[in-house]
């Protein structure tokens, strides 16, 4: 499968602007990058010329190729090469053959990613993350230490109780959810997959009623299923450095207004802890958690378009 062959993501891409869809002629190309026996899907546009690469990272309601539609094509259109993975169990990256995957793999997987696209080159690294990608971006910048800044769509600090039962199905899932997790991961029921609808509040991903039916008729993103164990991890990570001895790269908050899901406040008490390194917030007007909507869009590309080149 290549998403040249699927239909989910050109549904859901006919809820954003004109300007924001995929044709042919603008497709990323579509890369595989083996790892540890996964076969990791990769959606880039090269450019050898660009002066900072940005790797994106999707969340658990959405993938890779979701990001190239927001982000990864408007961001190479204005001269950066971007990458965006699609993290195993999402999208079409195959799975290797047993594998219990965790969000521990998740944060490794992006290290190496790091890794691997310095060995090529020595330009500068910047990551973009969307829901739980957004923390995603800072546990890898914690774990790696080699990239030159960290946007997030939102960071949501699971070890926070608000956290999890704002963010949470309901409020009772949130406040059992990551011990339940954590006990479960420790019996047999550890590889049970559940829907990601059944346990957090993918309701609000988008604000568009039909667009969030297309989001879940898609399996490979907010209707997929995930395991236990990923849960557990997920819920109970803990990053390499506390925010307050964060001093690897600037961060910026590209938070939207109208995010029903995870709103500002839910970022500002882990953001207003990191002061080693200097922290930005940009309202996206009318946007939605995953954002549809005008003028949030073009305010979101502009803003980390500018970020990124001062990490150039």
């Amino acid at each position: 499968m290549t998403y040249a062959e699927q239909a989910e993501w050109r549904a859901i891409q006919e809820f954003l602007p004109e300007q924001y869809r995929i044709t042919d002629a603008t497709s990323p190309a579509e890369e595989w990058w083996e790892h540890r026996g996964h076969r990791i899907h990769l959606d880039t546009y090269r450019n050898a010329g660009a002066p900072v690469k940005v790797i994106l990272l999707h969340g658990v309601g959405t993938n890779g190729r979701q990001m190239s539609l927001i982000l990864g094509r408007p961001l190479a259109e204005r001269g950066y090469e971007t990458i965006a993975i699609d993290m195993p169990t999402y999208g079409i990256t195959e799975v290797a053959p047993g594998a219990l995957v965790t969000y521990d793999d998740w944060v490794q997987i992006g290290c190496d990613l790091i890794d691997t696209e310095l060995a090529k080159d020595d330009r500068p690294i910047v990551l973009y993350g969307l829901s739980a990608g957004g923390m995603e971006t800072y546990h890898v910048a914690a774990k790696s230490r080699r990239v030159k800044g960290i946007v997030g769509m939102t960071f949501l600090d699971q070890s926070s109780l608000r956290v999890r039962v704002e963010t949470a199905f309901d409020p009772v899932t949130g406040f059992v959810g990551a011990t339940l997790m954590r006990l479960l991961a420790r019996t047999p029921l550890r590889r049970l997959r559940v829907p990601m609808r059944w346990v957090s509040k993918m309701r609000t991903l988008v604000n568009d009623r039909a667009a969030k039916r297309a989001c879940y008729r898609d399996k490979t993103s907010a209707g997929n299923s995930v395991s236990i164990a990923f849960l557990d991890s997920y819920l109970n990570y803990r990053p390499v450095a506390e925010p307050g001895d964060f001093d690897v790269c600037p961060v910026l908050l590209t938070q939207p207004a109208a995010d029903r899901w995870t709103p500002l406040h839910l970022s500002e008490p882990f953001l207003a802890q990191i002061t080693k390194v200097p922290v930005t917030t940009v309202l996206l007007d009318n946007a939605g958690h995953y954002p549809l909507e005008q003028p949030g869009l073009d305010q979101m590309v502009e803003a980390i378009s500018d970020f990124v080149g001062r990490a150039g």
